[in-house]
């Protein structure tokens, strides 16, 4: 069995970066499925393959670049994950949010989490964009959570809050933002769902989901956004509804991955746009004492 990473393990991967890039990045931002792009839009960019970094995990998904890009984003000093890891890959949960202490480690104060994810809400179109408000942790309720074993005090404390995981300030400054893009679909706010996938979900369980009070269900986002919280990173993200969950027995409609990528290779400009545009809302970076 794979003995989980140490506190020196994190500190070796974050020392090999520093070491690599004279980049010093505040903001972290993790790309999802076909959401890439927006590492595009860094400028004075320079990147790292995954492979070429200590201890870093791979990408195995259709649509995940792999590549670790540090740059500007509309001025804000950045390093973006263009391709994220999953449970359903095999990785265990602490592999899965490894990059988020190292990126704690860097210096980042600011973590933005996007996704593609299956619409529950009836009001959502395909194509909107979910600010998230909330989050709920269905394999957390069996005990699949990144915060479980031994707790390292030097990133968190044993048992961190949620109950304002998502920042306020900074969710309130993305609807200001949307209005000023003036677009013609409002922006939706809601809870994401997160489910270890990889199947897409059965009628049933989108049932089960929208009573819970679930607005959006995707396979990934909420362990990262768990450590970050833990060590105390601001976080707010976004959700790309990429297609409308199935919940009528009598379609033959089906859910697909080809289908995720297409919309959000239609719908991405949209979110790379607000995101970048964003970047000027986050607030400066904290003085160190």
């Amino acid at each position: 069995m794979e003995t989980e990473f140490t506190y020196e393990d994190y500190q070796t991967t974050a020392q090999w970066l520093l070491s690599h890039t004279e980049h010093r990045p505040q903001v972290a931002v993790i790309c999802g499925s076909g959401l890439g792009g927006l590492a595009d839009r860094v400028t004075q960019a320079q990147s790292f393959d995954y492979s070429e970094i200590p201890n870093f995990p791979r990408s195995t998904v259709p649509g995940h670049a792999g590549r670790l890009v540090f740059g500007f984003l509309n001025g804000r000093a950045c390093v973006m994950m263009q391709g994220r890891f999953h449970m359903y890959e095999g990785y265990s949960l602490w592999k899965v949010t490894f990059p988020v202490r190292v990126f704690c480690l860097l210096g980042v104060d600011t973590l933005v989490v996007t996704n593609a994810a299956g619409g529950l809400n009836p009001r959502f179109e395909v194509g909107d964009i979910m600010l998230i408000r909330d989050h709920i942790n269905l394999p957390g309720f069996s005990g699949q959570n990144p915060l479980r074993g031994p707790n390292d005090e030097r990133f968190g404390v044993r048992f961190p809050a949620m109950s304002d995981a998502y920042d306020r300030d900074m969710r309130q400054k993305a609807h200001v933002v949307w209005k000023q893009m003036g677009e013609q679909r409002e922006l939706q706010e809601g809870t994401y769902v997160t489910l270890a996938g990889p199947n897409f979900e059965t009628v049933a369980e989108c049932h089960l989901l929208l009573k819970l009070g679930a607005d959006a269900v995707g396979m990934s986002t909420v362990p990262e956004v768990l450590v970050a919280r833990h060590c105390g990173l601001r976080v707010f993200g976004f959700s790309l509804i990429t297609n409308k969950v199935i919940t009528d027995y009598e379609t033959h409609e089906k859910a697909s991955h080809e289908e995720v990528l297409e919309t959000g290779r239609q719908a991405a400009q949209k979110l790379e746009r607000f995101v970048s545009i964003l970047m000027a809302s986050v607030p400066p970076p904290r003085k160190a004492s």
